[in-house]
């Protein structure tokens, strides 16, 4: 969600807020979306190539990128690019067409499918076979405005988070990357909704490390809802709640890679919260909520990650613009503010590591860039890599 904000129809919110301009146009999206792509430029085709034979030697590597199509000076479909791994330097390879508003991305374990959330009121994820860039499909979520989906471990099943409905799916993965009919649809029906939200606002949804359980974040009841999924029918089973405090707005959560412990970015109070996981049950208690060195101004958390080794995490704060960098402590148990350093951008609504750790890039929405930055993995500092790479309405960038 952008917070600062009332819903339009219920759910834009999340949209409006963060975007340079305009409005978005409602469309409902249909049961199956007809693969197009456009027409790349003789350049952009020579770059798109040196992607492809950059996956197998290791540079350049291809990065996609998510926007909205649907509003003004938004994108045209999930953006394509490549980016040097030593450099960080990002070249533009043309759009792939024919997916609507695809605001988050998630790759298959294999690496050979890429699926999108289709956010829009009707909502849909959208399966794209990466050798030819096929479109697959599209299949409807059941819900309002998807904003996030993720991949289970398995490589079986897809998970989606519906933001306008306060909703969480699945979907089956065939053999093919396709997706299939949705096996399952979980509303967030109770607690209340926290201060100031109309309804349930499901805005993340995550395996734990071991597999055994999924995780759905909820902004609008301040709540975490722990699933088992079944392996065979992919249907959720809701084992376990975590309250967070009234208002906090729980927006993204990420684990510790020993999955004992997990962090929360809490979007609305503009704070993070450290959390103890149990894996044999799923149960997650959030602790005391602490700073995210942003200061006085407005500024909402978007995003947070940790590194492979745990020793640091980053969070992505909106309206401070920067990005805050915490010593990971007490195996995971603690966190310490170390600094925040400028996002070199506007409006950073998502950060990813690019596969070896060695580079963070970050989705500057309002601005409509994509800065990249180096990883220093002895001290956890951060350096802008050269200037920003400009992607309309950047809201996810997604390295591989």
């Amino acid at each position: 969600m952008d917070s600062g904000a009332r819903t339009r129809g219920g759910w834009s919110r999340r949209r409006f807020v963060g975007a340079a301009a305009g409005t978005a146009a409602v469309v409902a999206v249909p049961a199956t979306a007809a693969p197009r792509a456009d027409s790349p430029t003789p350049r952009e085709r020579t770059a798109t190539a040196r992607v492809e034979r950059g996956a197998a030697d290791g540079s350049p590597r291809p990065l996609y990128l998510g926007t909205y199509t649907s509003v003004d000076g938004g994108g045209t479909g999930i953006g394509l690019a490549s980016y040097d791994p030593v450099t960080g330097g990002v070249t533009g390879a043309g759009t792939l067409t024919g997916v609507a508003d695809p605001s988050y991305l998630a790759v298959h374990p294999d690496g050979r499918t890429l699926y999108a959330v289709d956010e829009r009121t009707h909502g849909g994820v959208s399966a794209v076979r990466l050798a030819d860039r096929h479109v697959l499909g599209t299949r409807s979520t059941g819900g309002a405005a998807p904003c996030h989906l993720s991949v289970h471990p398995t490589g079986r099943w897809l998970l989606s988070a519906n933001y306008g409905s306060g909703s969480v799916a699945v979907h089956p993965i065939e053999k093919t990357g396709a997706l299939g009919e949705r096996t399952d649809l979980v509303t967030h029906s109770s607690p209340a909704p926290g201060p100031g939200q109309q309804g349930p606002h499901a805005h993340q949804i995550v395996t734990s490390p071991d597999g055994g359980h999924v995780l759905a974040v909820d902004l609008g009841t301040d709540t975490v809802y722990s699933y088992r999924l079944d392996p065979a029918m992919g249907t959720l089973t809701e084992v376990a709640r975590a309250h967070a405090r009234a208002g906090a707005g729980p927006r993204h959560l990420t684990f510790h890679p020993d999955g004992r412990y997990a962090y929360v970015a809490d979007e609305v109070d503009n704070t993070v919260t450290v959390c103890a996981y149990e894996p044999a049950t799923g149960r997650l208690a959030i602790g005391a909520p602490q700073p995210t060195g942003t200061g006085g101004g407005t500024s909402y958390p978007a995003q947070i990650l940790v590194t492979a080794n745990g020793a640091y995490a980053y969070l992505a704060n909106r309206g401070d613009n920067s990005i805050t960098r915490y010593a990971v402590e007490a195996d995971g148990a603690r966190l310490r503010l170390v600094d925040t350093v400028p996002v070199g951008g506007d409006f950073p609504r998502q950060i990813a590591f690019s596969p070896d750790g060695g580079l963070l890039f970050a989705a500057n929405q309002r601005s409509g860039t994509v800065s990249v930055f180096h990883v220093d993995t002895g001290s956890g500092e951060l350096r802008l890599a050269g200037e920003p790479f400009a992607s309309p309405v950047a809201v996810c960038a997604l390295p591989l």
